[in-house]
């Protein structure tokens, strides 16, 4: 159908006790820029295996205007080693949004790892310039079978399945669900 790029990012800079976050993710289609987003967050640790963020996020790309967020959220290792980034955000004339993301990485051999992950968005109010509904908006499910050449260095490749719902698919110009084979580079330094 389109030819299109995605870009997942995260980094940080700090300590156990005080980390920098930043995380951005996106999509270009067609050459041109279909929508993306970066969080700017300030990581401060709850618990042995969880920690809360605060900061900031910008979004762009979309056909309407970009849009400013404040962002407070908890990551961490949930039982049965499942990570989970949570985060609300609350935007200016009383727009507010979630995202929940959640993967777990199953060790096929040393190497091998396949990672299950979910994605699930939801904004409080309609945002019709942007072509977001009120309510569960959007929802992605990716499988990922990487090779850990080194821990720091894995290429990857997988299936993503994502879908928006009700008012989302609606105010959506395409088709309501794709899936993608995606290939990749998982690496840190």
């Amino acid at each position: 159908k389109d030819d299109a790029q995605r870009w997942e990012l995260q980094a940080w800079y700090g300590s156990d006790a005080h980390k920098l976050w930043l995380r951005s993710e996106g999509e270009r289609r067609d050459g041109r820029l279909h929508e993306g987003d970066v969080e700017v967050l300030w990581n401060r640790p709850l618990s042995a295996f969880w920690s809360t963020q605060m900061g900031l996020r910008h979004d762009f790309g979309r056909e309407g205007p970009s849009r400013d967020w404040a962002a407070l959220g908890v990551q961490g290792l949930a039982p049965y080693w499942f990570e989970v980034e949570a985060t609300a955000y609350i935007g200016p004339a009383g727009r507010t949004a979630a995202r929940l993301r959640t993967h777990y990485d199953l060790r096929l051999t040393q190497r091998l790892i396949l990672q299950p992950e979910i994605e699930a968005n939801a904004y409080g109010s309609r945002d019709a310039e942007n072509g977001i509904g009120s309510g569960l908006s959007e929802g992605r499910l990716a499988l990922r079978l990487r090779y850990e050449i080194r821990r720091e260095f894995a290429p990857y490749i997988g299936l993503v399945h994502s879908r928006r719902f009700g008012d989302t698919a609606d105010l959506s110009s395409g088709d309501a669900g794709e899936t993608q084979l995606v290939a990749g580079l998982r690496f840190w330094f």
